[in-house]
């Protein structure tokens, strides 16, 4: 399968590219509206249960990439530090701490919704948001935040780095043309609104 870089997946880093990144001492803090807050090391990240998911990452630029994404899913994680029930909002912080963008909850408890580590078998590179960053195929890429090191856990929304930048809050994926990086670019549909595949 290729990888992320061989399909010529673009590059962004709307902050600045962070450079090489330190992977095995990786941590990520969970704050906020949970019983149990927890700063979890790349090694704890690992040792939770894994997940695969096939899906796409679609970016709010009209381009797609369709893969095997794997992690922890935002829902096994939410549960393990006892997430309150006035919990409404995921907020992702970007190293650095520049870049942050927050999902709906809702959004955060579907099943293809992740802490990605791996695309086709393979650790995810500063490149693309490794060593961890937020897989949300449900929504353009802005929400899947990349390289990630801190989880809020809100009462309440924040409009984040885009959003503040005139990108809509809600990221619903909408109807049009994209090109799909799985097949050398080429210009298809997304048929309807929220429909990620082709």
């Amino acid at each position: 399968m290729k990888t992320l870089a061989e399909m010529h997946t673009p590059i962004f880093w709307a902050e600045g590219h962070p450079g090489a990144l330190d992977r095995e001492n990786w941590e990520i803090k969970i704050t906020g509206a949970c019983e149990r807050p927890q700063t979890l090391s790349w090694s704890q990240l690992l040792a939770l249960p894994q997940t695969e998911v096939e899906s796409r990452l679609t970016s709010v630029t009209r381009w797609s990439v369709n893969g095997l994404w794997k992690g922890v899913t935002l829902k096994d994680l939410l549960q393990s530090v006892g997430v309150l029930p006035s919990c409404r909002f995921v907020r992702f912080w970007s190293v650095g701490l520049i870049y942050d963008t927050s999902i709906p909850i809702e959004i955060a408890l579907k099943e293809k919704s992740l802490l990605a580590h791996s695309f086709n078998g393979e650790f995810l590179t500063e490149d693309y948001g490794g060593p961890v960053r937020g897989f949300i195929p449900y929504l353009w890429g802005y929400k899947s935040a990349k390289s990630v090191v801190r989880i809020e856990l809100m009462e309440y929304y924040v409009s984040g780095f885009w959003e503040l930048r005139g990108y809509t809050d809600s990221a619903k994926i909408e109807a049009g043309p994209c090109l799909d990086l799985n097949d050398d670019g080429a210009i298809k549909e997304i048929e309807g609104p929220g429909e990620v595949f082709f």
